[in-house]
């Protein structure tokens, strides 16, 4: 079976073009037309969930909380408005991307084929159980090849991006690492300058990680560059 994208939008011009557009891709697209239904049909087989915000009924942001709470299933939110509110309220939410109309097929193909690299990493399914060391911040113990975050012995989930932010700040042992470099790093592409996808993200990791999300003691940032560990 290849790739499943469930692809959620009312519009029906959209959909169909869409759909049409990921499937010359090579992606096998489940099509809903309504957030209800896209909850209905969420399997274990899907692969990924590209979400309109502008949604009758449901919206896109409910859709986006309920499936986040149900797992790891990885997320792509699409907006016809870029307007900084629209875009972190979808990625609060849970979101691990975003694009804003109009869409353009290829680039959100780049956009999942990104997404999918980041949740199966070449070489992972083949790692021993040990194979990385563990890394350490205050009392948060990070498990690489385990995919395994533990606070005080107390597991902690992570989705696969936050995960793997975590992971590249915590392996750089206290060094800045720029905002640039993390977007690359754990996005797969440059975003140009555009940093509310990393900003968000690091609000979310704070909260689980942290002690006082306020007062962050693990991940730090560093004014016009980027962001380091700490100890705690």
């Amino acid at each position: 079976m290849g790739t499943r994208v469930l692809l959620v939008e009312d519009d029906e011009r959209i959909r169909q073009a869409l759909g049409l557009a990921l499937a010359d891709e090579g992606y096998d697209v489940v099509e809903t037309a309504t957030g209800e239904e896209a909850l209905e049909v969420v399997d274990p087989d899907l692969d990924v969930v590209l979400l309109d915000l502008m949604l009758p009924g449901i919206d896109g942001i409910e859709v986006c909380s309920t499936l986040r709470s149900r797992g790891d299933l990885p997320i792509i939110i699409a907006t016809a408005r870029s307007d900084t509110a629209d875009v972190i309220a979808g990625l609060e939410a849970g979101a691990d991307d975003y694009v804003t109309k109009p869409l353009i097929a290829g680039e959100l193909a780049a956009r999942i084929r990104a997404l999918l690299r980041r949740r199966r990493p070449e070489g992972h399914g083949g790692a021993p159980p040990d194979a990385s060391p563990v890394l350490r911040l205050g009392d948060v113990e990070i498990h690489p090849s385990r995919e395994v975050v533990e606070r005080a012995g107390t597991p902690v989930h992570l989705t696969q991006t936050e995960f793997r932010l975590l992971v590249e700040l915590a392996s750089a042992r206290g060094d800045v690492v720029t905002r640039e470099q993390l977007l690359q790093r754990v996005w797969g592409y440059d975003y140009f300058g555009d940093t509310r996808l990393l900003d968000v993200h690091v609000r979310r990791l704070r909260r689980k990680i942290e002690h006082d999300p306020d007062e962050p003691a693990l991940v730090l940032t560093v004014r016009g560059s980027g962001y380091r560990a700490g100890g705690g």
